[in-house]
């Protein structure tokens, strides 16, 4: 088993305001994470599974029940199956906000988990937790990381078609369970037409109005289930980004299939030879190392990407306090070059530092302004700094 880097931050976290909520896709190790946290302290933690009917009939009157456990840390899995919790726990916290009271756990983003509950705002810190990234296993893992997706089941199966066929299971039981249960009112089979439609369009600018006419659905529809997706944190839409200028800048999101192993699949690849032959492979390696960046950066740094209209574009620019930090380039290549398009976007935006990322490990000088990395060690450099 794999030590996630979530647990230290949790501790601290439970030290310090009165809840945590912690919040990621199903199966991406959120309930193992915290039974790792409360095996240290058995004493202190009562862990409760909204999913199970065992444990819901506890919280028949939740006050009473909670009030007696406010020298405990109650664990509630899966909460964002009992929406009408949320005011009880405002309540009590509001009553005593003793560090460590409550650790929420759920498969939606905080704006769906709270969507018809009443806000927690300021009451609790929200962390996400994401798939496996590469700060957490050794860095020669990448192409198992990167073909096999980063959740723990797809990532330690036994071969590539294990673990596809894990993510087969994954993506079907989201589009015939848990969409509906979130809310999405469209039929299993057009959530999983959509999905594929989505991996064929990886990486590049979302049209809803397209997707509508080959879904046979209007583009509210579309549009609806786009915000389900991504509120499910399955799949990512990156906004472009803005600026004071006078160049004529493209709008629409670029969208992106969060986990790139629930991307293979729905490619249908069955192993990285397959894919690097696949059209999509150089889309699939951009999403990947997006991925990784965004799981790991502070705070403090925004992602966007950047294009206008004549042609200049970078794949991720990084902004912190209205200033592009970082302009990143991401390439499939061991030897990339860079377009026009990049040199007169990295002019516009004149940003701190300047990166190509490829899949080769390490990093040198690669022209005035610009550094290659490999995806392991922009990690690490943009942390450091």
């Amino acid at each position: 088993m794999l030590n996630r880097a979530l647990i230290e931050t949790l501790r601290k976290d439970l030290q310090t305001v009165p809840a945590v909520v912690l919040y990621g896709p199903r199966q991406v190790g959120k309930t193992t994470v915290v039974k790792q946290l409360a095996e240290a302290d058995k004493e202190r933690y009562i862990y409760l599974d909204m999913e199970l009917p065992s444990d819901r009939i506890k919280l028949t009157d939740p006050e009473l029940f909670l009030t007696r456990l406010e020298d405990k840390t109650v664990i509630l899995d899966e909460v964002q199956f009992v929406p009408q919790l949320f005011p009880v726990l405002r309540a009590l916290i509001d009553k005593n906000r003793q560090p460590g009271r409550f650790l929420l756990l759920g498969s939606a983003s905080p704006a769906l988990l709270q969507q018809s509950a009443e806000s927690l705002a300021g009451r609790v810190r929200y962390r996400e937790m994401f798939p496996f990234t590469l700060g957490e296993m050794e860095a020669d893992h990448v192409n198992q990381l990167w073909f096999r997706g980063g959740f723990p089941m797809a990532y330690l199966a036994n071969s590539d078609a294990e673990a596809m066929q894990w993510q087969a299971d994954f993506v079907r039981s989201y589009t015939s369970r848990d969409m509906a249960l979130l809310g999405l009112p469209m039929p299993p089979t057009q959530i999983e037409r959509l999905l594929q439609m989505l991996a064929h369009n990886h990486g590049q600018l979302l049209n809803a109005s397209n997707l509508a006419r080959s879904l046979g659905v209007s583009a509210p529809t579309v549009t609806n289930a786009l915000y389900y997706l991504e509120e499910a944190m399955l799949i990512r839409t990156l906004k472009p980004w803005h600026t004071n200028t006078a160049k004529r800048l493209v709008k629409s999101p670029k969208v992106y299939i969060r986990d790139t192993g629930m991307l293979h699949h729905l490619l249908a690849t069955g192993n990285l030879n397959q894919l690097l032959g696949h059209p999509q492979a150089g889309n699939s390696w951009e999403g990947f190392v997006i991925q990784q960046i965004i799981a790991t950066i502070p705070n403090s740094l925004q992602p966007y990407f950047y294009r206008t209209a004549a042609g200049a574009e970078l794949d991720l620019i990084l902004v912190g306090s209205n200033k592009v930090e970082w302009a990143i380039e991401i390439k499939l290549n061991g030897a990339p070059q860079l377009t026009r398009g990049n040199t007169e976007a990295q002019l516009d935006l004149q940003p701190s530092q300047s990166a190509i990322i490829t899949p080769m490990a390490g990093s040198y000088p690669f022209r005035e302004k610009w550094m290659v990395y490999g995806v392991g060690d922009i990690l690490k450099e943009i942390n450091h700094n």
